[in-house]
């Protein structure tokens, strides 16, 4: 899970790059970085480590001068963090290229092996997104030519469909021409753009992960980016789209509805809020049949992607709707952080418990997922020290029992809660009186209402049905070994640091 963000104006871009980064900070927060290109072609890059509050100071903003430029903001979906691989990245040639990307190649090793031995261009870090670059920047060129236009950079991404599998939406600069976005050919991973008028009456446009970044500065969506689908924007604003997949076919993460979007975003033209609503009816009616007679006293949200569902639970149940916990909100989000020392440390600081709305009571604690069980185990132990009666568990999201590897950084399997678990053993297992979770086909049900057009999505961490069909066995193996929390607590930080043109 990454954000990514690209936008052409004839005014500089490196505020409304750095605003539109802060919205979509949810998407990660271990790294961030932005790239502009200015009149004459020379670009001027600035990442570390960090919040974007952290990465970008006043001497950095004045540094990233330019009329268009791309941003990321990053967590690692693999090992641990390291400043090397923060985005964007770059190459010099053809004609100077940068890209940012969310996801994750499926076939990335295979890739580095081509690229050296028979591209003969050369990989500098672990990052798949370098791997990605380097296989669009090895079409373009391949086209030689000196000067080059829109149907060029879409044949070059056709190229990259043939060539690279698993999810990608990406966002690439090409230095004095224009930006350009695309979608993998299941377009997995999300993509959106919109445009606004400015003062002088030209259109500007942007490229984002999520539609809330557009409106937050205030740029009409337009809509998505379709898989397989590319659009280019050149540097006097002119926009161009074509259809770069031979066979795309809409696949959409479900677990974008379910955690990892703002709830007022609008993805694949669904709405995340209303579809969290619906998580929260669907969920009421099988508590509904499975415990008719129920005793719940209050259904109480985990802060904060589940409140949505949990309000909807609570209406449909005819029971109160309290808030329990009251959020720190300079602590980051427990799922993407790297390692299991500092997720259970973080759960304390996260979280405090409001007595009254725990003592003497039944609970229903609503969250919008159940992945390790660190967080769930911990504060299901604050409502019973609080004095809860009994505490029941409620996930919107069905058990997470396989690996993501469409850029969601879920740990190993053998690290999965509910992997090898049956529902009361998980209940066992995190210290729940009783534990419900959402159906797959309800959960699907509640994604596909929001538009009909789309009747399959990712749901392969809940039912190992990988979409792009080259998953197998050994690939989950081996990312495996990359994503335990022991592995990722076991390596450093390289710290490593490259910026260009002196934008430091």
């Amino acid at each position: 899970m990454c954000g990514i963000v690209g936008i052409v104006s004839n005014e500089n871009v490196n505020q409304d790059l750095y605003d539109a980064l802060t919205v979509l900070q949810h998407r990660g927060q271990d790294a961030a970085g932005i790239v502009t290109s200015d009149d004459g072609g020379r670009l001027h890059l600035r990442k570390d480590n960090g919040l974007v509050r952290d990465v970008f100071r006043t001497k950095h903003m004045l540094n990233l001068v330019g009329n268009m430029g791309i941003g990321h903001v990053r967590y690692p979906t693999a090992g641990r963090s390291s400043s090397s691989e923060a985005q964007p990245f770059y190459v010099n040639s053809p004609y100077g290229i940068t890209l940012a990307h969310n996801g994750n190649l499926t076939n990335s090793e295979a890739l580095k092996k081509e690229l050296f031995v028979e591209d003969q261009r050369h990989i500098n870090t672990d990052s798949d997104s370098e791997v990605l670059l380097n296989v669009f920047a090895h079409e373009l060129q391949s086209l030689g030519k000196l000067r080059i236009n829109a149907d060029d950079v879409f044949d070059a991404v056709s190229a990259v469909h043939k060539r690279c599998k698993g999810a990608y939406a990406v966002v690439v600069m090409i230095a004095g021409f224009g930006i350009l976005g695309f979608r993998d050919p299941n377009g997995i991973r999300p993509a959106v753009y919109g445009q606004r008028t400015n003062k002088s009456g030209r259109h500007e446009y942007m490229i984002a992960s999520e539609s809330v970044a557009l409106n937050a500065q205030g740029f009409e969506l337009i809509g998505d980016i379709q898989p397989g689908e590319a659009i280019f924007i050149d540097k006097s604003g002119e926009l161009s789209s074509r259809q770069c997949a031979e066979n795309p076919v809409a696949n959409p993460c479900v677990f974008e509805y379910v955690y990892l979007a703002r709830p007022d975003s609008i993805i694949d033209d669904i709405s995340v809020y209303k579809a969290r609503l619906r998580m929260g009816e669907r969920l009421a009616d099988k508590i509904l049949r499975e415990r008719p007679d129920h005793d719940i006293d209050v259904v109480i949200p985990i802060p904060d992607t589940s409140r949505t569902s949990a309000l909807q639970l609570a209406n449909a149940l005819a029971v109160n709707f309290r808030e329990g916990f009251i959020k720190n909100r300079y602590i980051g989000r427990t799922f993407i952080m790297p390692g299991q020392k500092e997720r259970k440390k973080s759960v304390r600081q996260k979280l405090n418990a409001i007595e009254l709305e725990f003592k003497g009571k039944n609970v229903l604690l609503v969250d919008d997922s159940i992945v390790r069980g660190t967080t769930s185990e911990q504060i299901i132990k604050m409502a019973r020290d609080e004095g809860a009666n009994k505490v029941y568990f409620a996930s919107a999201a069905p058990p997470v029992r396989y690996a993501n590897v469409y850029g969601i950084d879920m740990p190993a399997v053998s690290e999965l809660i509910a992997n090898g678990r049956t529902e009361s053993e998980v209940a066992e297992a995190i210290g729940a009186d009783w534990i419900v979770y959402q159906d797959l086909d309800d959960l699907i049900a509640t994604v596909h209402e929001g538009n009909p057009d789309i009747v399959q999505f990712d749901t392969s961490c809940f039912n190992a049905e990988y979409v792009t069909g080259d998953v197998d066995d050994e690939y989950l193996a081996s990312i495996g070994l990359k994503r335990s929390d022991g592995v990722k607590e076991s390596l450093g930080d390289s710290g490593t640091i490259i910026d260009l043109h002196n934008s430091i």
